[in-house]
């Protein structure tokens, strides 16, 4: 029996790596695909939500599947690195789907990983259900696993739907050089990557532009 586009055989099981399709329905915490004759329910957080386009039109979603005795659910997001976010957070201690999913609906996944780098427990114990020893320990267990390329990510695939260099094209080269130039002088990885993702730039603007934009913004903090 052939399987659903989206859909990739690994041995005995078949695991859904994305799905693509119209988007049917959107709730709460899930949405609808239509793929191939079917309507596949995938559990997704706010920040997907909140970026997601209009019932009726085209969307890949990067999925997760949870295999339970008595359940099977699917967890998508936007981008493999936001899916890879929500799978390190399932090998935190005491977080499942529900709880992972609540914490990047709260935080959206750059922010996260930023929390994590910056070791930032005060933003990452506002997501429901997470108090201080939670946060603590999701720091301590992810923060040899968050690289600073990863927080780069939504501005090089444009992603993320709230920073001003995303919304703006900003280019990926002028992106990555103004970052290499701040670390260069002395700014860690994580304050370089906050502060271009904090700058007002726009897409004409070149590494050195971009470069004197966040250290304005730095200069004020």
């Amino acid at each position: 029996m052939p399987s659903p586009p989206g859909c990739l055989l690994h041995t005995k099981f078949t695991v859904i790596s994305y799905v693509k399709g119209i988007l049917a329905e959107k709730a709460k915490d899930r949405i609808v695909v239509e793929s191939g004759m079917m309507g596949i329910g995938i559990f997704v957080p706010m920040s997907v939500l909140e970026v997601l386009p209009p019932l009726g039109e085209e969307v890949k979603i990067y999925t997760h599947l949870q295999v339970r005795e008595d359940d099977m659910s699917l967890y998508g997001f936007l981008s493999r690195s936001d899916l890879e976010m929500f799978r390190q957070l399932l090998g935190v201690n005491g977080i499942g789907p529900k709880g992972a999913l609540g914490i990047l609906s709260a935080l959206r996944p750059e922010d996260l990983r930023l929390a994590v780098m910056t070791g930032d427990a005060k933003a990452i114990s506002r997501a429901p259900g997470v108090g201080a020893k939670t946060a603590q320990r999701i720091i301590l267990d992810l923060k040899d696993k968050v690289q600073a390329e990863d927080l780069l990510t939504p501005l090089l695939d444009g992603s993320a739907a709230v920073s001003p260099a995303a919304e703006n094209g900003l280019s990926g080269n002028a992106v990555k050089e103004a970052v290499e130039a701040l670390v260069a002088l002395g700014y860690t990885n994580a304050e370089a990557v906050k502060a271009v993702k904090s700058a007002n730039v726009t897409e004409e603007m070149d590494s050195e532009a971009v470069l004197k934009a966040s250290l304005k913004y730095l200069a004020f903090l």
